[in-house]
């Protein structure tokens, strides 16, 4: 299957915008503290106006957005249907959206997650959806599938920072392999025949900028994924050069960074979160290319 001829696929779009506007994703985060700040009530009238003013600053001039689900979630379906506006804003300013869903089933479940975020003329679909492989990376063969066909992406959890992480993703598998090498072995294979034309793949990792050694300790071959590397935790957020020298090595030039709080914090003036994002990714460009 090939994506449409109008969309090519969500890796080449996102090397080019991240040469246009750098490597940051600022992520939109609304959560309960952050309305406040903003002088805004927890309700779906505060996360409409927390979410829109986010995309009407920055729309046009980063590289991507990524809205959390979650925070939208819990509004109920109202919330979610605020989500969808700010998917279709994103849309209409011309910025890539990832849904940070962390969708992760098996069968028609997964199938079903597949149609709600990554089909054509879904309301929840954007640019590219986060995932989870922790019930097999087989298992998310239906949203590999339809990504594909569509031209979106994926970012697989591979290698995060919070410390429960480690329980699953340092374990090992029957041949040795830390469960983290398995899955970006598997993204690799994926993005196999974009490397060979020369292009990013689509297939992207979720990895912490602030996890040290673990990638070279548990065997993980980054820059063999040929696939962007979805990183929280760059620049403003804690990660400089040496930090991200010492998680990413090679495959630094497809990090891109992402930024919640470090950008958010700026609002409402939108004046300050153009300034502020701004700042973040020349950052993130400094500290990835050092």
């Amino acid at each position: 299957m090939t994506a449409p001829a109008q969309r090519a696929p969500f890796g080449a779009r996102l090397a080019a915008a991240m040469d246009t506007f750098g490597p940051l994703c600022v992520g939109i985060d609304p959560h309960p503290g952050l309305l406040a700040a903003w002088g805004l009530n927890d309700d779906i009238a505060g996360l409409r106006s927390f979410a829109l003013t986010v995309v009407g600053a920055l729309g046009g001039r980063i590289s991507s957005f990524k809205p959390q689900s979650a925070l939208f979630e819990r509004h109920g379906s109202r919330g979610m249907g605020v989500l969808e506006e700010v998917i279709a804003a994103s849309r209409e300013a011309g910025t890539l959206c990832i849904v940070d869903a962390k969708r992760g089933d098996i069968g028609s479940t997964m199938a079903g997650y597949a149609d709600a975020f990554l089909a054509d003329g879904a309301p929840l679909a954007g640019d590219a959806l986060t995932v989870s492989p922790y019930l097999g990376f087989g298992s998310l063969t239906p949203a590999v599938e339809l990504a594909h066909e569509t031209g979106r992406g994926l970012f697989v959890l591979c290698l995060t920072s919070n410390p429960e992480g480690k329980q699953v993703q340092h374990a090992t598998v029957a041949d040795g392999s830390s469960v983290a090498a398995v899955i970006a072995r598997e993204a690799a294979a994926l993005n196999a025949a974009a490397g060979e034309a020369g292009q990013l793949g689509s297939v992207g990792l979720v990895v912490g900028a602030t996890i040290g050694e673990a990638a070279r300790e548990r065997g993980v071959d980054l820059a063999a994924v040929n696939g962007p590397l979805l990183a929280p935790g760059v620049g403003a957020q804690g990660a400089g050069a040496t930090e991200l020298a010492q998680v990413f090595g090679d495959a630094r030039s497809s990090v891109l960074a992402s930024s919640s709080r470090g950008v958010l914090k700026a609002g409402p003036s939108v004046e300050q979160l153009q300034i502020a994002a701004l700042a973040a990714a020349d950052q993130a460009r400094e500290a990835l290319t050092a």
